[in-house]
C-alpha cells in the first residue's frame, strides 16, 4: 500500500504493542523520568503516524529508534530555549513583564524561529539573529563574527531563502 493511505488502527495497534515496552525503557534511561519518557514515546508514535511510514519500514525498531532520537533531541532542544527564555525573563523588573499569555506566545515564537533556522550553518543563523534581532548592519556583522561582508551577504541570502521555502513548504503542507 502506498504511504499516503491512513493507517489502519490494526496496524498501529500491533507496532505499538510490539514496540512499546523496550522504547520506553530506553527513553526513560535517557529521560531519567518515566512520565516525561511516555510523553516522548506517545510523540514518537504521533510522528510515525503523520509520516505514514510504518507501512513501507522493513525494520520497525530501527524506525522507531530513529524517530525517537529526533523526538528526544527536539525535546532537549526546546528545554534549553525554555530554560534561556526563563532566564532573560527573571531579569525583567516584574512590571515590566509580559503576561502568561505573551509569555507563550513568546516562547512558541522562539521555539518556530528556532525550527526555522535548524537546518542552516551556526554563521548563518548568527549573522541572520544579528540581523533581525540586534538589527545590525552587514558591515557590523562582518566585524562581530570576523568574516567578510560578501561572507555575511551569502549567510544572510541562504538564511532569508531558507526560511521563505521553509513556509511555503510548511504552507503547502497546512493546505494554506
Amino acid at each position: 500500500m502506498p504511504a499516503t493511505q491512513p493507517p489502519s488502527r490494526h496496524d498501529i495497534g500491533e507496532l505499538y504493542a510490539r514496540h512499546r515496552g523496550w522504547l520506553l525503557r530506553w527513553l526513560t534511561g535517557k529521560t531519567q523520568c518515566g512520565e516525561r519518557a511516555s510523553d516522548l514515546l506517545q510523540d514518537t508514535f504521533v510522528r510515525l503516524l503523520r509520516n505514514g511510514q510504518q507501512r513501507e519500514a522493513r525494520e520497525p525498531q530501527a524506525l522507531l529508534m530513529a524517530i525517537a532520537k529526533r523526538v528526544l533531541i527536539d525535546h532537549w532542544r526546546r528545554q534549553s530555549i525554555e530554560q534561556a527564555y526563563l532566564q532573560a525573563l527573571a531579569q525583567v523588573p516584574e512590571a515590566e513583564a509580559p503576561s502568561p499569555e505573551q509569555q507563550y506566545l513568546l516562547l512558541e515564537t522562539l521555539l518556530e524561529v528556532d525550527q526555522l533556522l535548524a537546518g542552516l550553518p551556526l554563521l548563518a543563523r548568527r549573522a541572520f539573529l544579528l540581523a533581525q534581532l540586534d538589527g545590525l548592519k552587514q558591515a557590523d556583522i562582518a566585524l562581530t563574527l570576523d568574516i567578510s561582508v560578501s561572507s555575511v551577504k551569502r549567510y544572510l541570502t541562504q538564511a532569508y531563502t531558507h526560511c521563505y521555502f521553509l513556509r511555503a513548504a510548511t504552507r503547502e503542507a497546512c493546505g494554506v
